[in-house]
């Protein structure tokens, strides 16, 4: 691969030119107004793997947003693996909260990332990310020397559930086949403690909607008489957790796998500085379910959180009223076993049943995922582990994460294929968050890792 790596070298301002194009194209999938510019962001994808060297790139419309693919069949014969990620951002808000603005790409350095970071909304999660694979591939190609088959799928509503992709992989099964799948949207530990990804937690997202009187009413005529759905919906909230922070659903933790003592052992030898992750945070103390360290509430154990709570008035001034309705937006992550419908519908029956008399409660779910642990035996894993020991001198820890990508789960069940996460983020890089970035040393370590895994995998197939 010294080929790859001497182009990968020479075109690092290239590259990076590349994906600020693609950084400055809002594609905001959760947002109707933003759908040109989601439609924009995949034709640039599209462009991205044409000039890369694919045969075949095709934008395939679905009921949603589009999704890019595109493929490289250079012997049939070969192994040929499946290149997952999204081209879809989560919305900048708030937008006062950013340094600068959030699809304006700019280089800052910071403490964790001295030599540089890309600061843009989606420089991580995941354009930085998937785009590694499309430049590993360009230079892989421009060199001769791609291994292997490879196909591309990148879609455009990731941040909003994927609700679409599920039912394009299972019209385009024949045209989806392959022998792993390749998906660059999670993180490592840190850049001097590379890790690959086995394990994420499944999702069930609701709205809930708390109603009192036909109208607002003013709290001076009426307050003390009426249920306040806002007072309501924040005990009601509040009783989701008991001292321990275990949650109070029946039936929640009913199908948790439980890890045991040496399983946990293991986990626990992953570095980890309390103080360090305190001091990242700003935060005095850890908070969480009893019992468990951080990084096992953040990666083994469900949790729910609630991600947005509204009501009433918000506005400038006083404006002295009893809102008739109140709302929230709220996250459940789940652990092996745990089925996100079940969940949502404990969580729907015992939400219902805590609602006092004088309010009238609404449960809208939103979406969810199931999820997945992936083995550390298989080809693909050994063949990633490789990949980052030739790179970065040591060999990867494998750990499980706390996010969610729901298709994981389905490519298993739909494609019958496993997936290889092989991320390079950092938990500090703000994913989700106003000042999101993306190191230059990550992003760049990513192109030049990506090329062995295709080169040890192509090798450990044909053995």
């Amino acid at each position: 691969m010294k080929g790859t790596a001497s182009i990968i070298s020479a075109n690092k301002e290239k590259f990076l030119n590349e994906l600020f194009d693609l950084l400055r194209i809002p594609t905001i999938s959760a947002d109707s107004a933003y759908k040109a510019e989601v439609l924009r962001g995949a034709g640039k994808v599209a462009e991205f793997l044409r000039n890369a060297g694919a045969d075949l790139v095709e934008i395939c419309e679905t009921a949603g947003h589009p999704i890019v693919y595109g493929e490289k069949i250079i012997d049939p014969t070969l192994p040929t693996i499946l290149v997952y990620g999204h081209y879809d951002v989560q919305p900048a808000d708030p937008l006062e909260l950013w340094t600068t603005p959030p699809f304006e790409p700019v280089i800052r350095n910071t403490p964790i990332h001295p030599e540089g970071a890309i600061f843009a909304r989606g420089a991580c999660d995941d354009k930085g990310q998937f785009f590694m694979h499309l430049k590993a591939f360009d230079a892989m190609m421009q060199a001769g020397e791609l291994p292997c088959n490879v196909k591309f799928m990148i879609e455009g509503e990731e941040e909003v559930g994927s609700e679409h992709l599920g039912i394009f992989i299972k019209e385009n099964k024949e045209r989806l086949k392959a022998d792993i799948i390749l998906v660059s949207d999670t993180g490592m530990l840190s850049n001097d403690t590379p890790s690959i990804t086995t394990g994420l937690r499944g999702l069930s997202y609701v709205k809930v909607e708390v109603t009192g009187p036909n109208r607002d009413l003013h709290s001076g005529l009426y307050g003390g008489c009426v249920a306040n759905p806002i007072n309501i919906l924040a005990k009601m909230i509040a009783s989701l957790h008991d001292e321990n922070n275990h949650i109070t659903i029946p039936g929640f933790y009913a199908d948790v796998v439980e890890l045991s003592l040496e399983e946990r052992a293991e986990m626990a030898k992953a570095p980890y500085s309390a103080d360090d992750y305190k001091a990242a945070l700003d935060i005095a103390a850890e908070y969480g379910e009893k019992g468990y360290t951080t990084p096992e509430r953040g990666s083994i154990r469900p949790t729910l959180d609630v991600n947005g709570i509204w009501g009433g008035y918000t506005g400038e001034g006083a404006k002295t009223v009893i809102a008739s309705k109140a709302h929230a937006k709220i996250s459940m992550r789940l652990v092996p076993n745990q089925q996100p419908e079940e969940i949502t519908r404990l969580f729907s029956d015992h939400f219902k049943a805590i609602a006092p008399e004088g309010v009238t409660v609404v449960v809208n779910p939103h979406h969810g995922g199931e999820p997945v642990v992936t083995p550390i035996d298989s080809i693909g894993y050994l063949s990633a582990s490789k990949a980052y020991e030739h790179t970065f001198g040591k060999k990867p820890i494998p750990v499980r994460s706390g996010g969610s990508i729901p298709i994981i789960a389905l490519f298993e069940q739909e494609l019958g294929l496993k997936t290889v996460m092989m991320g390079f983020g950092l938990d500090s890089d703000a994913i989700h968050s106003p000042n999101e970035h993306y190191g230059l040393f990550n992003f760049y370590k990513g192109i030049e890792t990506i090329p062995y895994f295709f080169h040890y995998f192509t090798e450990a197939m044909k053995s």
